[in-house]
């Protein structure tokens, strides 16, 4: 740096000897010079001072680049779960809710007695995509008589030939009410065939394997058959001597709109397992079902309407002779607004082991629906049964929902 001033220095001497006349100006000129020199050292002098503050500041400001550096080896130091960070373990859990129903009872039924209070069921759902390919439900069932898997399956939907396959714990396809969980029912309790022909409120939900497939049938209808095996074990139903003795279900759906507002369902439903009382014994369960609903889209959420039947017929083979037992229901419900509902229920069933006993009874239900995760709903229900007693019964029943229920099914 001074030997630049220097050489600048140097530079502007001769053309100031050039340009003196007296030596008191040469003298003037040799001041006014080094002033000028001084001036320039002292502006080199702050351009170095800048540039040397310019690259203290420098690192003070690539300070925060350094730390966000730092973050993601801090997110690799997470514990990884199932192949994915632990951040992503919340999206990896499945869908968990909770459903809750509670009975309360008054009256008299010496026959088939329920509790005055009882949390009669808490069902615990978990539910989740496995893959493209599969989906998994697991509902979980806790009552007075403990814990158990009410269903726990895997359903294949990308088979091929539009084919979908479940295997694992579920209920049959037999008819419409025997694959309703309790909180799915219209009413407080199951109607009296079911109670009587197919296994109560268990139903055929055993351990198998499923088969269905939908396709359009003539006319706009929609058709949906479904074949099922199962290991044949349904208490007060199906009882298996062998392992051989497996039990089949299979099911024929019909499906087709009426109107804009009004459709039509019937299926056809039929059943084969082997029962204890003799060995090669069998028990057989053909079923109808037919629904009719009328649901204007204009005003869905306020009027409804829907009726249900279902007719049973079993043969149980046992001795002395083949017991020949046919039952059925009938209901119909009308949403009167968003809030109400009202029904009724007609029941008429023999007994699979004792056709000639028959028991007969009546319901009238009002339900009312503070909103879709919660329902209070009131039955009467008048029973006479075979051995000529009757039960008259005001049962309440109140239904609560937490969590992500998955849809039923239509």
């Amino acid at each position: 740096m001074r030997f630049f001033v220097f050489f600048v220095g140097l530079c502007l001497i001769p053309a100031v000897a050039a340009n003196a006349q007296t030596p008191a100006d040469t003298e003037q000129r040799f001041k006014a010079l080094e002033e000028r020199i001084r001036a320039l050292e002292s502006e080199l002098r702050a351009v170095k001072e800048a540039q040397a503050a310019q690259a203290a500041m420098a690192p003070a400001e690539s300070a925060p680049p350094a730390v966000a550096a730092s973050a993601p080896q801090t997110a690799a130091e997470q514990v990884a779960i199932g192949g994915a960070p632990a951040a992503a373990a919340k999206s990896l859990n499945p869908n968990v809710s909770v459903i809750g129903n509670f009975i309360a009872a008054a009256g008299k039924n010496s026959v088939r007695p329920v509790s005055s209070l009882e949390m009669s069921e808490t069902e615990i759902a978990f539910q989740a995509i496995v893959d493209p390919y599969a989906r998994a439900d697991f509902f979980l069932s806790l009552s007075p008589e403990g814990i158990e898997l009410e269903e726990g399956y895997l359903t294949f939907t990308s088979l091929p030939g539009g084919l979908v396959s479940k295997v694992g714990k579920m209920r049959a396809a037999f008819g419409k009410v025997n694959a309703q969980h309790n909180d799915q029912l219209p009413w407080t309790d199951r109607p009296l065939v079911t109670e009587n022909l197919v296994a109560g409120d268990e139903g055929i939900n055993d351990a198998g394997l499923s088969v269905s497939r939908s396709f359009e049938g003539p006319g706009g209808l929609f058709l949906e058959g479904t074949a099922q095996v199962y290991r044949g074990e349904s208490e007060g139903l199906f009882e298996p001597n062998r392992k051989r003795e497996l039990a089949t279900v299979s099911h024929l759906r019909g499906y087709r709109d009426l109107s804009e507002s009004t459709n039509l369902e019937l299926g056809f439903s039929y059943a084969r397992g082997y029962n204890d009382t003799g060995e090669g014994f069998t028990t057989n369960l053909y079923g109808v079902d037919a629904t009719l609903r009328w649901k204007p889209l204009r005003r869905a959420i306020y009027n409804s309407f829907l009726w249900r039947t279902e007719l049973v017929w079993s043969r149980r083979d046992q001795l002395p002779t083949l017991e020949k037992a046919f039952g059925l229901y009938t209901s119909a419900e009308y949403r009167l607004n968003r809030r109400w509902t009202i029904g009724g229920r007609f029941d008429r069933s023999g007994r699979a082991d004792a056709a000639a006993m028959t028991d007969t009874g009546f319901s009238a239900l009002l339900t009312y629906w503070p909103s879709e995760f919660s329902q209070l709903r009131g039955q009467y229900r008048f029973t006479r049964y075979a051995e000529g007693r009757d039960g008259n019964e005001l049962r309440f029943q109140f239904l609560f929902n937490i969590g992500p229920h998955g849809a039923h099914p239509f």
